[in-house]
């Protein structure tokens, strides 16, 4: 029986493990290499941790794609995945494609080595049933540029748009090389939706178009300059001659990879002829403004100096003048701004530089003219526009003794003269006033005997404070006694800090006084109520009018917390709390 177990388990797995299928099958054993290759991955159980070869002698140019189908027939399930690849050869020859793996139920499984023949490339037949020659012939993806010789820091566009005939669809689309834009300052502009129109491809009309990206360049070098193209991976859904149940066709999908190809631009140097010394490599259309935010101030305050461009063209590649202020007039670093936006037509806003400027004396400070030159597209020609000189009138402020004629500071930006003084080393001694050093012993002197006695002299002293430090520790009511008193004194000290302050200071008061019966009538704070304060302080023999007038401080500490106080009243309270504190320590027996 064991055997026949044994002999009935291997029977049941090798049937379950023959149900289970993991095949590759290819479209084609021969082909072009100009042509495209379809491996399917196919199984017949849903499996985990799919490995698919290598694909070395192989560019994927579409896929994975999965598609899943099952089925009941005659009350059995049919079920099938598959893992789809679009391949384009490398070479010619007898190319391998090796095993992939995947685990169903636990167990790994794999595929077979499937060698294809890869021959020189064919003419491909204009059958109008094929369907990669129909994607091909209806799906085009084309780069527009709006200028193709442009000048140096020009603004160009560049506009990818897919076109599709209106029998193909597109289902899925992936970018497979995205340009770099060398050469180029470049930025993306976003793109909010795919929106889908009617337009014409090579003059035919039957075209629908998708913009799927749109890039503003400014070229930095001139000469010829070259656009990487963009490359997709596009689904496409083309007709079938088979129809649905309703007579409508059927639709297959064909993995296409398209390209817009790479886009030379011939890029034009600026003139030399009439470039001005100033000039920095604007180029667009430009309005130039030197604004203060005041003309008038004392000397010590600030205003502000705003060297401003606004515009369209390549406001963020040149640099703005600089300003050129008096001596006498404090300047800090310039803070750069930029409020830019770019669109299709390039670059537009507004660019500043902000001077903070701070004037020692007092004076008239011209801010001489600044220019600005850039370069006109309109009129292919170079432009300088200057500001006016601004005045600076420093109202109230020292005299600045430089500069005191008809007090007009000077523009120079040199350095200033240093003047020299006769006086400025005599902190230094040129005669030297030195005393030799009479050596001595130390041994026999009198430091030398105290620091050998003093440590012997202290031993008794410290006997003598240890005995006294343990009599005290031993005295538990005595150091009671002591604690109380400590904390009454420092509530009073704690009531001085708070006057001024009603509530803290009647808190603080109030404990004070409590404190000062605990460590004198030795009672524990639960006794603490007014009938047993009285008693006691008659046993120990305390004045009525003493105690009458401790009670009334009590209580004015109480009603005092919500009633209207001045300082006065409580600096009074304070003295009169001392004062009783004081009485009662005298008349105590």
């Amino acid at each position: 029986m064991k055997y026949v177990s044994i002999l009935f388990f291997v029977l049941i797995t090798s049937i379950t493990s023959a149900q289970i299928t993991f095949e590759a099958k290819v479209s084609k054993t021969k082909l072009g290499i100009n042509e495209r290759l379809r491996i399917d991955f196919e199984m017949n159980k849903d499996g985990d941790n799919f490995n698919p070869p290598d694909f070395a002698n192989f560019t994927v140019v579409g896929g994975p794609n999965t598609s899943v189908s099952q089925s009941w027939l005659n009350g059995k399930r049919s079920y099938k995945k598959t893992y789809s690849y679009f391949l384009a050869p490398k070479k010619r020859g007898q190319l391998k494609i090796n095993q992939a793996t995947i685990e169903i139920e636990g167990v790994v499984y794999k595929t077979q080595v499937v060698t294809v023949n890869v021959t020189a490339a064919v003419k491909r037949p204009n059958d109008p049933d094929n369907a990669e020659q129909v994607a091909s012939d209806n799906i085009h993806l084309v780069a527009e540029v709006s200028k193709a010789n442009p000048y140096l820091n020009e603004a160009i566009t560049v506009v990818y748009k897919l076109y599709v005939s209106q029998n193909t669809g597109v289902s899925n689309w992936r970018e497979i090389d995205n340009p770099r834009y060398n050469d180029f300052w470049s930025q993306n502009i976003s793109i909010k939706g795919l929106k889908i129109q009617n337009g014409s491809y090579n003059g035919d009309d039957n075209y629908r178009y998708v913009v799927l990206r749109k890039t503003v360049l400014y070229p930095q070098k001139t000469g010829k300059l070259e656009i990487e193209p963009l490359s997709l991976d596009v689904t496409v859904e083309v007709p079938t001659k088979r129809r649905d149940f309703f007579g409508g066709r059927l639709m297959t999908q064909v993995n296409k990879r398209v390209s817009a190809g790479s886009r030379t631009i011939n890029v034009k140097p600026l003139p030399e002829q009439g470039q001005p010394e100033n000039f920095t490599g604007a180029v667009g259309d430009f309005k130039f403004n030197v604004i203060t935010s005041k003309s008038e101030l004392n000397a010590s305050e600030s205003l502000q100096a705003r060297v401003e461009v606004t515009g369209k063209g390549n406001l963020k590649l040149f640099e703005l003048p600089k300003l050129k202020l008096p001596n006498s007039l404090e300047v800090y670093e310039p803070e750069h701004n930029e409020k830019v936006t770019t669109n299709l037509g390039g670059m537009n806003g507004v660019i500043s530089d902000n001077y903070t400027i701070v004037p020692q004396f007092k004076g008239k400070y011209p801010i001489p003219s600044v220019s600005f030159s850039y370069f006109d597209l309109e009129t292919e020609s170079y432009k300088t526009v200057t500001s006016g000189e601004i005045v600076i009138d420093v109202i109230e402020g020292p005299i600045n003794t430089a500069n005191s004629d008809n007090n007009i500071a000077s523009t120079n930006t040199g350095k200033q003269e240093v003047v020299m003084n006769s006086d400025q080393f005599a902190f230094v001694k040129t005669e030297a006033n030195l005393q030799p050093i009479e050596f001595s012993y130390f041994f026999k002197t009198t430091a030398f005997w105290s620091t050998l006695l003093l440590p012997l002299l202290a031993i008794p002293l410290a006997l003598v404070y240890r005995n006294r430090k343990e009599k005290r520790s031993a005295d538990v009511l005595g150091n009671k006694v002591r604690k109380a008193d400590r904390l009454a004194r420092r509530y009073l000290s704690e009531a001085k800090k708070s006057l001024g302050k009603k509530e803290a200071f009647y808190i603080a008061l109030e404990r004070a006084l409590h404190n000062y019966l605990k460590a004198k009538l030795l009672i524990e704070t639960s006794d603490l109520s007014k009938e047993k304060i009285n008693e006691l302080l008659i046993t120990r023999q305390v004045n009525n009018n003493t105690i009458l007038e401790f009670n009334s401080i009590l209580e004015h500490c109480e009603l005092a917390r919500y009633t209207p106080i001045t300082n006065v009243e409580m600096q009074q309270d304070y003295d009169k709390a001392a004062k009783t504190i004081s009485i009662i320590d005298k008349e105590l027996r």
